[in-house]
């Protein structure tokens, strides 16, 4: 059962957060020097980030336009909608869903997870509606996928989000105050990682249609050392992806992105705590099947 439902899960799992790959404004300005504030919307220095089409030069919005500048504050504002939209949903679905209908609804949530993350993330400007409609979607499938653990092994959902946001909270904390510099090769060395996880589930896909089980994936006692050490790799990566998308956060910031843009940032944020949450759910059920 787990099987069948986990390959379906990491076709939209595993790529390398795409979301902030597309927008200048999430890349890193050109000569950037001087000191930065995230809660400021211009720089120090005077440096000249991104400009989007109808806003001034020192950043303010284009009068009469009812357009700003993506600032943290929005960042998590929109973070906070998207999750509670996500966390309600997945807590309506764990506590409502009938068991007959668990399976069936946790795979097709997942697919259309994942076709809702292609849409959004390919998109020049996010629709907040896609944004919702995915935060729904999803939290349906967490609430489904939480819900089969949780039959198996009682209490380990709660200790799977507790882990969750001390992982993503240890990290921020991290990134702020050790001052982590997110440097090109390690965008390149993260990027490829997270590619080559996500080739080799498509290709465990592949195989497992097939009949052909490469023993990569598993739950509970069915784990084997590979597919324990995949999950670590995968929990590793997906902290990595956070910091990512802290980096690229204060990015978009820096370089005067519009406010629509928080909505983006919100979005990265959350489909990167999905993959983290649905890991450590993976990894803790080993450590409760011993």
């Amino acid at each position: 059962m787990f099987r069948t439902m986990d390959v379906s899960d990491e076709r939209k799992q595993m790529p390398n957060n795409p979301v902030f790959n597309k927008p200048v404004a999430f890349q890193p300005a050109q000569g950037q020097q001087g000191g930065y504030d995230p809660y400021q919307t211009q720089p120090h220095g005077g440096q000249q980030g991104y400009q989007p089409q109808g806003y001034q030069p020192q950043g303010q919005p284009e009068r009469g336009r009812g357009l700003g500048l993506m600032t943290i504050d929005d960042v998590i504002t929109k973070t906070a909608i998207t999750m509670g939209v996500l966390i309600a949903a997945a807590a309506l679905t764990f506590m409502f869903l009938p068991s007959t209908l668990l399976v069936p609804v946790t795979l097709g949530s997942a697919l259309v997870g994942f076709v809702t993350v292609l849409f959004v993330s390919l998109r020049r400007r996010v629709n907040p509606a896609g944004v919702l409609v995915y935060s729904v979607v999803e939290g349906v499938f967490i609430g489904g996928f939480s819900a089969m653990f949780e039959s198996l092994w009682d209490g380990i959902v709660v200790q799977a989000i507790f882990a969750t946001f001390v992982a993503a909270a240890v990290t921020l904390a991290a990134y702020k105050f050790f001052r982590i510099r997110v440097t090109q090769r390690f965008r390149r060395i993260v990027g490829i990682a997270t590619i080559a996880a996500a080739v080799l589930m498509l290709l465990n896909l592949g195989l497992a249609l097939a009949g052909i089980d490469l023993g990569i994936r598993g739950a509970g006692a069915g784990a084997t050392p590979l597919t324990i050490l995949v999950s670590i790799v995968f929990v590793v990566l997906a902290v990595a992806n956070l910091v990512l998308d802290f980096d690229y956060v204060e990015q978009g910031i820096r370089n005067h992105a519009p406010d629509s843009e928080s909505w983006r940032a919100a979005f990265g944020l959350t489909v990167t705590m999905v993959w983290l949450y649905t890991e450590i759910l993976r990894v803790l059920s080993y450590f409760r099947s011993n």
